[in-house]
């Protein structure tokens, strides 16, 4: 080999693999497209050129400052630091003014920033059918997360309620996704199966060929705090959890909003399918079977007690004997709790709500005389329907308050 042959390297030699890893991302950014100027909100009169994903938009500052929003402090911001740029004698360009040199803004997607303009140039009358039947769901979604993030508080307030009136409509959940498929999600946000998409301002992003689902809907509602929207969500939610569908998911979403209802239903559900189906659930946590197993320890002491703890009985006017009226409603309750076991022998023991709301349809039919009360109202002749009332609002409380027994102290 003379002085001018140069040496071959092998190919796996750590020299040649950080020159092809070079060479590999020169050739990635090459083969990009570059930025393209949006068909609508790239305004030629516009005085700001902006930079969403691999959009570009031109629009007027005056129109992106309403409503008090933060890019009222952006761009003053940026017009003090144009001006410290202008005394220092400096001649850069100012951001923003040209495609070559646009404000960029991270985190947001260009449906979001185009949900954001329709909302701000669109006449009234377009503006109206965000609270009919045609409103585009997913418009509406990116809205709420980019006037979220950019505090339009006007703006999302009014979306907020177009989405509830889009979604409060009979049927708007039939066709809902829970979530959206794993692979079109690829950043975790509150479990392994389900892991839905986020955006910088901490709210769920949207698909632009999905509709919201359920959990980002939930999530928006919840971030929000938009309690009309949220109700609407936590009603299917519970229709999903009654089915026995998506009972992690309404764990860890009712976990992380604090969401007790439906908490505590999901938890419910989840432990009367036994250890067995805990452990093939790969998504509940360590945490989340601990109290899984303290629900379990918790509902099935509550159920050793409760036919000995008669809830509360108000006599009515007419009752003559408070004493005897109260004996017999204990008797009357304890036969009823006894006897639904015995009537549906399948109920688990843990299984309270079921065992009590059992108990409730039993002291129903009792009171309407619909089945035989063999003696059990006698003693309570002008107290049949507080029995009636007392027992709904057991059954209440123990349904309201069943997240408390799936606590972490066990």
């Amino acid at each position: 080999m003379n002085q001018y042959d140069q040496p071959t390297l092998p190919p796996d030699s750590p020299l040649m693999t950080m020159t092809n890893s070079f060479l590999n991302e020169d050739m990635l950014l090459l083969s990009m497209p570059g930025p393209s100027r949006d068909p609508t909100y790239y305004i030629h009169d516009g005085n700001s050129v902006l930079l969403v994903e691999n959009t570009l938009f031109k629009v007027h500052r005056s129109v992106l400052t309403k409503d008090k929003s933060a890019f009222e402090t952006m761009f003053q911001l940026s017009g003090e630091t144009d001006s410290a740029r202008s005394d220092s004698s400096m001649t850069v360009a100012q951001e923003g003014e040209s495609d070559d040199n646009p404000i960029r803004l991270q985190g947001d997607t260009a449906d979001e920033f185009r949900a954001l303009l329709w909302a701000l140039y669109s006449l009234p009358h377009e503006l109206t059918i965000a609270m009919t039947a045609e409103a585009d769901c997913t418009q509406l979604a990116n809205l709420v997360r980019i006037t979220h993030k950019y505090q339009f508080r006007n703006i999302m307030t009014w979306t907020l309620s177009a989405l509830h009136h889009y979604y409060s409509r009979p049927g708007a959940f039939d066709d809902i996704l829970t979530t959206l498929p794993s692979s079109n999600a690829p950043t975790p946000l509150t479990t392994t199966h389900h892991p839905p998409m986020v955006t910088a301002g901490g709210l769920p992003a949207a698909s632009s060929s999905h509709p919201p689902t359920l959990m980002q809907l939930t999530e928006l509602a919840a971030l929000c705090e938009r309690a009309d929207l949220l109700e609407c969500t936590l009603v299917r939610w519970k229709r999903l959890i009654g089915e026995g569908r998506d009972l992690v998911l309404a764990v860890t979403i009712g976990e992380r909003f604090n969401l007790r209802p439906a908490l505590g239903l999901a938890y419910h559900a989840l432990m009367l399918r036994g250890k067995s189906a805990w452990d093939a659930e790969r998504a509940l946590t360590r945490a989340q079977r601990v109290r899984l197993l303290a629900g379990y320890y918790a509902l099935s002491k509550l159920w050793d007690v409760l036919p000995a703890q008669a809830p509360p009985l108000t006599h009515g006017a007419r009752c003559t004997s408070q004493q005897r009226c109260a004996k017999a409603w204990g008797a009357l309750w304890r036969t009823v709790l006894e006897t639904g076991t015995q009537v549906m022998p399948g109920l688990a023991r843990e299984d309270v709500l079921g065992k009590i709301m059992l108990a409730e349809s039993m002291m129903k039919a009792l009171v309407e005389r619909e089945i035989p009360s063999q003696g059990f109202l006698d003693g309570m002749p002008h107290c049949r329907e507080n029995a009636m009332v007392a027992t709904t609002m057991r059954m209440r409380e123990i349904k309201e308050s069943l997240a408390d027994y799936f606590s972490d102290d066990f």
